[in-house]
């Protein structure tokens, strides 16, 4: 996917550059950040480049700028109103880098700030995506209804087990051939130090987006992910609450939003047991990797959350369920160097004959609509 261009400019040079190196930092695998401190400077460089986004204070707006190829204008204010520029989306200029960076990217997406304020009162109404899910789960081998991605579950009641680690290593490893999004939906996942995500837009803005039910969903998705390696992830909830009070059902939703929004051939899950009703989320997936231990006490947990899903009504999920013993690793590294290590280690060699032994993931290929999920 190449790079749409975010321009900034601002005749307080300094402000412009500190504003665009944060953006650089947050929004750089969507778009290429360009700062500039002058109006004709930025006017020279319009006139032989397309600006998707361009921010610009209201003492650097002129005639000319509204004349350039852009496609989005958004007016940097300190307060002010110029009627000239009425028509034009304004944001305030004098708030933290983040909550600045998350109005323009509602106001990219296409989503009011009257509508963003009521975004965590308001619940997902229409359940067509999670259904579509919920069937393709239930529809026998042949009859499978042709949906957006594979969605792949990675489960373990046992902690230690090595989750987290094969997750990703199995999204690195398939997303060289395809595009693969990981989803943590762990209450604690560690992200900030191992793929070095804190700060900027996460799982919950997406959440609360999707909620508003206006505005673009894929653009909003593609202004939240990140990339580590050939893996795309969104980074996880920094609240563990914000994870807790999402129904199964929304989750759902959610990802078959995604699915169809988007060119993911492969959505990986990474489950934690926190998440409300999360069998269900188990239920909608093809299939799911549960690394396991070969101590007593582990092969205890497994047997009780066998039996659980029996006692709720999920024994279906049973028949999903492959258990793993992972191989030891060692995390080396972060970011893209966490991930490249992983899949070129004793995991990573595991994962690849995994992924060579299951000839269902020739179907997950880089297409736009696949089918798959049984």
């Amino acid at each position: 996917m190449s790079k749409k261009l975010f321009a900034v400019c601002d005749l307080d040079a300094s402000y412009a550059e500190r504003l665009s190196q944060y953006l650089e930092e947050t929004q750089s695998r969507l778009f290429e950040v360009r700062a500039f401190s002058g109006t004709q400077a930025l006017l020279d460089y319009g006139a032989d480049h397309h600006i998707t986004l361009l921010l610009i204070s209201t003492q650097a707006m002129t005639g000319a700028v509204r004349g350039l190829d852009a496609e989005r204008i958004i007016i940097l204010s300190e307060g002010e109103q110029v009627r000239e520029w009425e028509e034009e989306k304004h944001v305030y200029k004098y708030q933290s880098s983040e909550s600045l960076a998350a109005e323009v990217m509602d106001c990219y997406a296409g989503v009011s700030p009257a509508v963003r304020q009521k975004s965590e009162a308001r619940g997902l109404q229409d359940g067509s995506a999670a259904a579509a899910f919920t069937a393709a789960a239930a529809a026998p081998a042949g009859a499978r209804p042709e949906i957006g991605a594979l969605l792949i579950g990675v489960y373990s009641p046992i902690g230690r087990a090595g989750k987290t680690s094969f997750a990703l290593t199995l999204g690195e490893l398939l997303g060289r051939s395809r595009r693969v999004l990981y989803l943590n939906l762990e209450d604690s996942s560690g992200f900030e130090s191992l793929l070095g995500s804190g700060g900027g837009q996460d799982l919950s803005d997406l959440i609360y987006f999707a909620r508003q039910r206006e505005g673009d969903l894929g653009r909003r998705l593609e202004s939240v992910v990140r990339t580590a390696g050939s893996l795309d992830y969104i980074p996880p909830a920094f609240s563990p609450s914000d994870l807790r009070d999402v129904p199964a059902a929304e989750w759902l939703e959610l990802l078959g939003r995604i699915a169809e929004c988007s060119d993911y051939a492969v959505i990986i899950l990474d489950v934690g047991s926190r998440i409300d009703e999360f069998p269900m989320l188990l239920r909608a997936c093809r299939k799911v990797y549960m690394p396991v231990l070969g101590d007593r006490i582990s092969a205890a947990k497994v047997t009780q959350f066998e039996k659980n899903l029996e006692a709720l009504d999920y024994g279906d999920v049973l028949e999903k369920i492959e258990k793993l013993r992972l191989p030891r690793t060692q995390l080396q590294g972060s970011g893209e160097r966490l991930t490249a290590n992983l899949a070129a280690g004793r995991l990573g060699r595991f994962t690849a004959e995994l992924i060579e032994k299951d000839g269902e993931w020739e179907a997950a290929g880089d297409r736009r609509k696949v089918s798959g999920i049984s």
